[in-house]
Order: structure tokens, then C-alpha cells, then sequence
């Protein structure tokens, strides 16, 4: 007899979506939205749907398999976990323990997921990752400047006079906010989109700006430039609450309003109306992760922010300069969870150049990589070489639920249940704030065990079972302890399936910032101390003809790689069906000059490799612009990756997957 349960969904995305889930003979059969979530309110995406077909796909690992000459032969759990203990013994006794490499990103977001690294820890500590591939330069960025990365609660847009989206497609992205939106609308607040891509949310704008990729730090700049210019700026907030504006000014000197004009591709006009727009306050800025996805990505989010700081709308109702809400996740006990302190060895790869790293790797060479909630092969930069690194180390381990493009390369892969599952808890901080409850709904299929279930049984073999000897339960408890005296606990979550984390809901309304000043900072101290200047820079992307003629007259084209609309990175595309193609979406010009109509077969390449697909033709984007959706895999013409750098940003802990450019040609 079919029954619904409540549960939230597990994937890493801005909404952080409520569930009601219908079960049927301890089968998952529909999966919906729950009415009673105070942010998502019945509403989920396509991905969240896609989690029914996810769990019960009979693409899924149900067994341990090992790679035998070449091809992958089942084996049991015992066995597979034997060997692999014994080889984690081995490299360590005869290696060193950082010879081990952890591959770790954000498939999903499972509170209890973070326990691999506890098991890395207690074995004694392993090469590690820093950086991100999706918004870290961006997050460094605002602690340079706050000293924190911290964002509006959602309801406060109805508090917005303007709202300026910048570079984020919230109608694909972040479906509940795109919801608010169109109530702010309703209620009297002006919608402005900046984008190269005209989208879902520009349609829905007063005024759509369209910008060349990458320049979105020298729009900012010179929009402050007009607002100097014309006396708009907020002087009282500058003076009693920033601190380096003197060195903002000099720099905005250095350049004339036409010349960023030039390379933006925004009019003056537009920049001075934008200026009115802003000391029309309270204005809101929400920002996207792309526009920091290059070399200059973290002085251009820096910009953005020291923007909303001239303007005077920092800290107070309806404004903020929204980025990311790092104060969400804060609220958990991490260091208790992960024992980071337990380690005895570290070592750390970027993130983007870990295939690099992993190749150039010596005292210790890497004998061994662990994936777990990731699928590099896909989602990290400059394919080729990850390939390469990857086939290169002696044991690869990874830890899935499909076939992926990074399993097919693996000595052992092990199954690991989906979210219905298994118990844990899920929130985002990237939009709202509050944590939601998944109990276990189904029995696992086949042979898959949890995450949990295979530290543990890793931990007993080496050695150091005593630091995993607690039920699930406990976990989940151990997490939750900073917020007891907040009246959080597991019990009443797992009641009320969703509670409201503790959070300042309009940061910074204090004008107490987390930096050395104690003051917003244009010019940031606590960099200058590490013997950098600290200031904003008037920098635009490695790959364009500003930086790099040649390279721009060999490969005009600037290629953006967004998340797709119907698959969390690459995810589900294995689910999407046997005819999926790689779309490439170009601007009406490039269609234009080269004679392309939809549905071309065309070739999209530059001196990193190349990728095959087909033409669609976008009827607004910014002229010389493409797009190839993130995440395809190899099956179905990707990776995208196999076009993209594996540099870093300007500050080292972000991607520059968007500085890309790339050429283009109709094949045969």
C-alpha cells in the first residue's frame, strides 16, 4: 500500500528543496514537493524529480566490482574491502600517508557525507584539496572584503526598492527565488539582469544589460566611477565604516569611462543610469558563480562588493551584496565531526591542477587516489590531463552509484546508496537557512552500503574502528550540538523535518565586520600583512584580446559552460535518454559569419582539445559567445572540460572554467 513521507532533497543547489515522497512495496514511485517547506513550498525542480528515477535505474552498482586486466569482474565486500585496506596500509608504511590523494567534492549535500574526512585523518592524514571549482574565488573574494561570505535571508527581497541580478540565471538555478522575484515585481521593485546570455530571468527583468564574459568587475567599476562623479556615492558609510577607499579612487583614475565602455561593451549611458539605480536604495545585488569563474574572478566580485559599499547598501533591509551564506553551515560542529586535528601528515593539491599535481607529485609520489562524491573525469578542467594523471596512479578507488566517465578508470569501485536510503540532513549555503530532515525511506538494492558503512569498515581493518564506533544517530547528534542551547535538536528535526538555523538575516547591520579593521575593506589588510597590496585591480580574463591578441585572433570566441537545466552537473545525463546530443549554443552572429543554421554538426575546439555537437542559436546572447552546458559525459560528446583551463583564479582558490576561449567549424 503506497504511503508518503517527508524527506528533503540531497543535492547540491541553492534551493535546498522539502520532499514528499510516495513509497510503494519499499519502492520510491514519485517524489514531490512538500507544501509545508517555508521556502520551497511544494515547488521542486526537474533534477529533484529525477532522484525516483535515479534510485531505481537499472544502470545502478548493486556489487563491488575490481578491475581485472582490463575489465571489471564482481567481487564481495570482504574482499574488496581487504585489499583496499591492506593497499591504504601499504602505501602508507612504505610511502607515507599523503601518498594517498582524496578527491572529494559536492555531489551532494549530506551533513554525514563529511566524514570521509574523518576517516583520512585518523589514517593519519592524506593529500588533500583546496579551492573550488565553483565559487571559490568568489568566497575568498568577500572575506577579503567582510571578512565573511554572508548573504540576505530569502523574504528580505520584498524589502528591495531594485534588485540587480548579476551574471545568475535564478530561473534554472534557484527556481524559489526566481518565485520572489516575480512577487517583488508585483509589489513595486525594479527588476534589472546583467548576463551575456539572455535568459528565463532576463525576460522577466524591466531591463536586461548584456555584457562581454569575464568584464563584470570593470562594469562595476565604472558604475562607482559615475556615482563619484555625480556626488551619488553614500560619503557617511565610507567614511565611518570602510577602510581604503583612497586607493579605489586612485585606481579609478587610471581609466576613462569610455575606455571600459570599450571593454565591457556596455554603453556610458547605461553605467550612469545603473549609478541612479544604485543610490536609489535599498538595492539588492544577487550575484552568480560564473562571472568568478576566471583569472580575474575574485577582483571582479571584490568590485561587485565595493559597488553595494559605495552605494550604501550594505547592512541594511532590502540591500546586501549577495553572494554566498557561508553563517548557514557554520552553525554545525565540523571540527568535532571530522577530527581535522587528528592528522599527523598534510599535504595540498588546488583543486583545478590536481591532475598536474598528481603527474608532477614527488616526496611522496601519489600511489592512490579515493573518490568520493565527485566524478572528476566530468567536472574537472583540461580533461586530458586528467585522464592521464588519473590511469597514471597505481590503485584508483572510487566510490559511485553509476558507471561514470571516473569509475570506467577505476581498480575498484564500491556502490553506495542513494539519499532515500540512507538518514542524514541537507541545507544550502548558497540561499536560505534552514536545515531539513531525510529519514531513511527504502532498503538499499543489491549489495549497496553507505558511505558511513564502508570509513567504518575501512576503520576497523586499519586500526582505529574506536573513531567511527558510534550509531547514525549519534552522528547526526554530534552535529547538532552548537545548536542545542538554540532549542535544535535531532529529535525535534526529525519531527518538524525542517527548523530555521540561527542567522543575522540582514548582515553587517551593525557595520561590524570580520576583518583586521573591523571596517569593510576596498584595500584588504589582512592580504597586505601576507605581503601582497591587497588592493582592486582593474584586471579582465587571461583568454581575450586585451590579455592575449594572438591567442583572441586564433580563437574569437568566448565560451561559457553553465549548469545544465536538467542535470546536477553531470549527474543524470546517463538518464536523460539514448539520443542525448552535446548542444552548442552560439550567439546570432558567430551563426551569422560562419553560415550555421540549428542543428549543424559543427566542431568546437582550442590548443586544450576539442568537443563535437550541435548548433543552437541564441537570439540574444552577447555577441562572440557560446555555450556548452557543464557535466556531459564522454558518452555523449563531453566533457566541455576537455576545452577548459586548469588555471587558477586571481586569488588561487577558484576555477577559471568560463576564461576560455575557442573556434568554431561545421564538420561533416
Amino acid at each position: 500500500m503506497a504511503h508518503v513521507r517527508k524527506t528533503a532533497c540531497p543535492l547540491n543547489c541553492w534551493d535546498s528543496c522539502g520532499f514528499n515522497v510516495t513509497i510503494e512495496n519499499d519502492k520510491v514511485t514519485k517524489v514531490e514537493g512538500d507544501p509545508t517547506h517555508p521556502i520551497t513550498l511544494g515547488k521542486i525542480c526537474g533534477r529533484g524529480r529525477m532522484l525516483e528515477t535515479r534510485a531505481n535505474s537499472s544502470k545502478r552498482l548493486l556489487h563491488p566490482l575490481k578491475k581485472v586486466n582490463g575489465s571489471f569482474e564482481q567481487i564481495t565486500w570482504e574482499q574488496a574491502l581487504d585489499e583496499i585496506a591492506a593497499r591504504l596500509q601499504e602505501v602508507k608504511e612504505q610511502h607515507g600517508s599523503t601518498a594517498v590523494l582524496h578527491s572529494h567534492d559536492y555531489a551532494n549535500n549530506g551533513i554525514l557525507k563529511n566524514l570521509d574526512q574523518r576517516f583520512f585523518n585518523s589514517y593519519g592524514g592524506v593529500t588533500e584539496l583546496y579551492g573550488s571549482l565553483c565559487w571559490g574565488a568568489g568566497i575568498e573574494a568577500q572575506k577579503w572584503d567582510f571578512g565573511e561570505a554572508w548573504s540576505h535571508e530569502p523574504n528580505d527581497i520584498y524589502n528591495s526598492k531594485n534588485i540587480i541580478v548579476w551574471g545568475r540565471n535564478v530561473a534554472r538555478t534557484n527556481m524559489h527565488f526566481y518565485e520572489k522575484l516575480l512577487e517583488a515585481k508585483k509589489q513595486g521593485a525594479k527588476l534589472v539582469v546583467i548576463d551575456p546570455l539572455y535568459n528565463a530571468t532576463a525576460k522577466i527583468a524591466d531591463e536586461y544589460i548584456t555584457i562581454k564574459p569575464g568584464m563584470d568587475g570593470l562594469l562595476a567599476a565604472g558604475i562607482i566611477k559615475e556615482m563619484f562623479r555625480l556626488g551619488l556615492e553614500d560619503r557617511e558609510f565610507i567614511e565611518q565604516f570602510t577602510h581604503g577607499v583612497a586607493d579605489l579612487s586612485q585606481l579609478l583614475e587610471e581609466i576613462s569611462l569610455a575606455e571600459i565602455s570599450e571593454i565591457t561593451e556596455v554603453s556610458c549611458e547605461v553605467m550612469t543610469k545603473l549609478a541612479v539605480v544604485y543610490a536609489d536604495k535599498p538595492t539588492a545585488t544577487y550575484m552568480g558563480l560564473g562571472m568568478q569563474r576566471y583569472k580575474n574572478g575574485g577582483n571582479t566580485i571584490r568590485f561587485i562588493d565595493a559597488l553595494v559599499a559605495i552605494s550604501g547598501n550594505i547592512g541594511i533591509a532590502g540591500g546586501g551584496a549577495n553572494y554566498a551564506n557561508l553563517q548557514v553551515g557554520q552553525s554545525f560542529a565540523f571540527e568535532e565531526l571530522t577530527l581535522s586535528k587528528r592528522k599527523q601528515n598534510h599535504r595540498q593539491f588546488s583543486i583545478m591542477k590536481q591532475a598536474e599535481e598528481v603527474l608532477a607529485a614527488t616526496d611522496p609520489e601519489i600511489k592512490m587516489i579515493v573518490v568520493t562524491c565527485g566524478n572528476p573525469l566530468t567536472q574537472v578542467p583540461d580533461t586530458e590531463v586528467v585522464e592521464k594523471a588519473f590511469t597514471k596512479v597505481p590503485t584508483l578507488v572510487v566510490i559511485e552509484q553509476f558507471m561514470t566517465d571516473t569509475a570506467m578508470l577505476a581498480d575498484y569501485v564500491l556502490p553506495t546508496t542513494t539519499a532515500f536510503e540512507e538518514e542524514d540532513f541537507y541545507y544550502s549555503s548558497m540561499y536560505h537557512h534552514y536545515v531539513n530532515y531525510g529519514p531513511k525511506l527504502v532498503a538499499s538494492p543489491g549489495e549497496t552500503k553507505s558511505d558511513l558503512w564502508i570509513w567504518t569498515q575501512l576503520a576497523n581493518r586499519l586500526g582505529f574502528g574506536e573513531d567511527f564506533d558510534f550509531t547514525r544517530e549519534e552522528w547526526l547528534q554530534m552535529t547538532l550540538k552548537p545548536l542545542e542551547d538554540k532549542g535544535i535538536t535531532l529529535e525535534k528535526l526529525q519531527a518538524l523535518h525542517t527548523m530555521e538555523l540561527p542567522v543575522e538575516k540582514v548582515p553587517w547591520s551593525d557595520r561590524k565586520f570580520k576583518t583586521p579593521t573591523g571596517k569593510f575593506e576596498f584595500t584588504s589588510f589582512a592580504v597586505q600583512q601576507k605581503g601582497d597590496n591587497g588592493r582592486l585591480t582593474l584586471a579582465v580574463p587571461d583568454e581575450s584580446k586585451w590579455n592575449s591578441p594572438k591567442l583572441a585572433e586564433k580563437y574569437p570566441y568566448s565560451l561559457l559552460t553553465i549548469h545544465p537545466l536538467r542535470s546536477n552537473h553531470s549527474q543524470n545525463y546517463h538518464l536523460l535518454g539514448a539520443n542525448l546530443k552535446l548542444k552548442v549554443e552560439v550567439a546570432q552572429n558567430i551563426a551569422e559569419e560562419q553560415g550555421l543554421k540549428n542543428g549543424d554538426y559543427v566542431k568546437v575546439w582550442n590548443d586544450r582539445g576539442e568537443v563535437k555537437g550541435y548548433i543552437f542559436i541564441l537570439a540574444k546572447a552577447h555577441p562572440n559567445t557560446i555555450n556548452i552546458d557543464e557535466g556531459i559525459w564522454k558518452q555523449f560528446g563531453g566533457s566541455v572540460n576537455n576545452l577548459t583551463s586548469s588555471r587558477e583564479s586571481d586569488n588561487g582558490l577558484g576555477s577559471t572554467l568560463y576564461d576560455c576561449l575557442v573556434n568554431l567549424e561545421k564538420v561533416n
